[in-house]
């Protein structure tokens, strides 16, 4: 049954602001029916922002984008901005690039900000929007040039911010990932959006009623 704190009674339309493939797997987890839109919004940082702040404000302009498309929906919009030395690592989108980023961050620290923003657009809601940036810390592995181009050419992950897949074979390309959200590195923080929804009012876990 939804939760004592929300005034609905019926789960409503949830809609992932995303065009991921990474989150959309992530949201297939809890067996929920959702739907995918991808929000068209500029993803460009803000003069002297920092990476959290960007993170933060982009997750929550595409839940408000599609909310605002949906009324009456719950909208997931989430967003990560890699780091190194506190500037901002982005998508690389072609393999000499991906290349450039694998070298720069080998052997050191790169601090991953996953932004997680839920919308609950309908009227009434007790908590029509929740957000939260989730840091996960990664520490790559040192390893020869050769072998980060031999990654690139066979995972391809040039729409990933850091240029690697850890939910695939990238992971061989980190020595320790520290956070407290084990999916937040793939993209979508699911401890944290699991507790958002429940305060929506969105169940996980039914079971029939016994019959008499």
């Amino acid at each position: 049954m939804p939760s004592s704190d929300t005034p609905f009674s019926a789960s409503p339309p949830l809609i992932l602001a995303s065009g991921s493939v990474y989150r959309r797997e992530l949201l297939q987890r809890l067996q929920i029916p959702f739907s995918c839109i991808s929000p068209d919004i500029d993803e460009t940082p803000a003069a002297g922002e920092l990476p959290q702040e960007t993170a933060l404000r982009l997750a929550q302009q595409k839940a408000q984008h599609i909310a605002s498309q949906h009324p009456g929906s719950i909208v997931i919009g989430s967003d990560q901005v890699a780091t190194l030395d506190q500037l901002q690592i982005g998508k690389p989108g072609n393999h000499q690039r991906a290349l450039e980023q694998l070298m720069l961050m080998r052997g050191r620290e790169v601090i991953f900000h996953t932004a997680l923003c839920v919308i609950d657009s309908r009227t009434g809601a007790n908590h029509p929007v929740q957000s939260v940036n989730v840091q996960t810390r990664v520490i790559m592995r040192n390893l020869p040039e050769h072998e980060l181009d031999a990654y690139l050419r066979i995972e391809q992950p040039y729409d990933c911010a850091g240029s690697a897949k850890n939910e695939g074979l990238g992971i061989a390309l980190l020595e320790s990932v520290t956070s407290n959200d084990p999916t937040a590195l793939t993209g979508l923080p699911m401890i944290a959006l699991t507790g958002m929804l429940r305060r929506c009012g969105i169940p996980f876990f039914q079971t029939a009623t016994p019959s008499l």
